[in-house]
């Protein structure tokens, strides 16, 4: 009797945005397909991919630190390294001894350059992102559905035409494209089969989707005959959160009220030099528009701090803007200075001053104890109200309880305590009504199951 052949196993380890996470999850797939096995690393992998990021700069060093980490941990692994900053540093990449593969964004998605060469040759290809012409599909894993969540993502589009003057992802992914129509509802229907409860919609610029004349609201009535509880759409960009957009969220019981709407400035000076679509009076209609017309929407926004050039009025304008809205949360963050991007050549020409560090802090302090305080505020009004939670994991509890958490529809996280461990288990991916009764130091909502 023949021995049955071991299979290759395969570990991926991935950085940065909900898009590359949707990436690795589709390649994985794929290898899978091929008669790969998916491990977490505790065995000694075939292959270890690293999926990089380079958004800024601290991503870049991130991508670096976790490639020597694989390697030292994998010595005798294949180590291929793959994402934006594999496409952007391909040479800083290959400087690292023991990386075996760099693919470039129009590379990482043929299993088999992942495998060729020898161990002891290195086998690079990069591509030139404006030879990208199609948004390859991706979605999580539904092949070894083991490894997934009860969250899906879900690659409807790819690339960006904004330009805006800081960034670098146009450098690294390219121009805007679309995945065709019919192929976003069908990994759609595949994920729903596959069990997933809620779908997430990712993207460079999801906004910008075009595909057979639909626009993103015509692809999000179309998802609505999906059999799944939760279509969620993530970032934004506040040019295009238009008011059929709004209303078709606000119809729906399947779209998740819940935006993520970039800023990155409340001064319009520093808006126009990032070459950003809109103006901080633009933002504000669109953001109180959305909220006075969806029900319990909760919009979470993007501020960037220490733009070269921010003056103090600058920054207090953007402050201000904030302390004024209804957001439900903020995510803050220092200006990281690009290679390649117009800024970079405005900082190195003069026209516009680098921010000290010492300022860049001050005023990230202040964003951040505002960006609690508005978080408190938001999550707080929910006390003494019932609200839907679909529920993710759970955790050991004292005195062998358990404790549960997932989301409420407006991205909220709720958590409480069932007293056997086996209820928990059986209530991850189901959706119950919880009654909200406070909320904890950590700013998570705590309550019981309605009955």
């Amino acid at each position: 009797m023949s021995k049955v052949q071991k299979k290759k196993r395969v570990l991926a380890i991935t950085l940065g945005c909900k898009l590359n996470y949707a990436e690795t999850s589709s390649i994985l797939d794929g290898f899978v397909r091929d008669g790969w096995e998916i491990t977490t690393g505790d065995d000694k992998p075939d292959l270890v991919i690293v999926h990089t990021c380079a958004v800024t700069g601290q991503a870049g060093q991130k991508s670096r630190r976790q490639i020597r980490k694989m390697i030292k941990q994998y010595p005798q692994s294949r180590i291929a390294v793959t994402g934006c900053y594999a496409q952007l540093a391909p040479d800083s990449i290959e400087r690292i001894e023991g990386v075996d593969v760099i693919l470039g964004s129009k590379e990482k998605f043929i299993l088999q350059k992942y495998i060729t060469g020898g161990k002891e040759t290195l086998y690079r290809e990069v591509s030139s992102p404006g030879t990208i012409k199609e948004a390859v599909p991706a979605h999580s894993l539904v092949y070894d559905r083991k490894w997934g969540r009860t969250r899906a993502f879900l690659k409807i589009q790819d690339g960006c035409d904004y330009g805006c003057a800081y960034c670098i992802i146009p450098f690294a992914r390219g121009n805007s494209r679309s995945v065709p129509l019919q192929t976003v509802l069908a990994g759609a229907g595949k994920l729903a089969e596959a069990g997933y409860h809620e779908i997430v919609l990712t993207g460079v610029n999801i906004a910008d989707y075009r595909s057979e004349g639909a626009t993103i609201v015509e692809l999000l009535q179309e998802l609505e005959a999906v059999d799944v509880s939760r279509i969620r759409i993530s970032s934004i960009e506040p040019d295009v959160l238009s008011d059929r957009l709004i209303d078709a969220v606000a119809v729906s019981s399947k779209i998740m009220p819940h935006f993520h709407l970039p800023l990155q400035s409340g001064s319009d000076d520093i808006l126009d030099a990032m070459c950003r679509r809109y103006t901080s009076a633009g933002y504000r209609q669109r953001l109180l528009k959305a909220v006075e017309t969806i029900p319990d929407c909760a919009i979470g926004a993007d501020v960037m701090i220490g733009y070269p050039g921010e003056t103090e009025a600058d920054f207090q304008a953007t402050f201000k803007l904030l302390e004024s809205l209804p957001a439900a949360y903020l995510h803050v963050f220092t200006c990281s200075l690009r290679p390649g991007t117009a800024l970079a050549g405005q900082v190195s020409s003069g026209v516009r001053q680098k921010i000290s560090s010492r300022t860049s802090r001050a005023r990230s302090r202040l964003l951040l104890d505002l960006a609690e305080r508005k978080q408190r505020e938001f999550t707080l009004q929910y006390t003494g109200k019932t609200l839907d939670v679909l529920f993710e994991e759970y955790k050991a509890a004292k005195g062998g309880a358990s404790m549960i958490a997932g989301y409420s529809r407006n991205y909220i996280r709720v958590q409480l305590i069932t007293e056997t461990p086996g209820d928990a288990v059986g209530l991850v991916g189901k959706e119950k009504k919880v009654y909200i009764q406070n909320m904890n130091e950590d700013l998570i909502l705590e309550g019981r199951f309605v009955t």
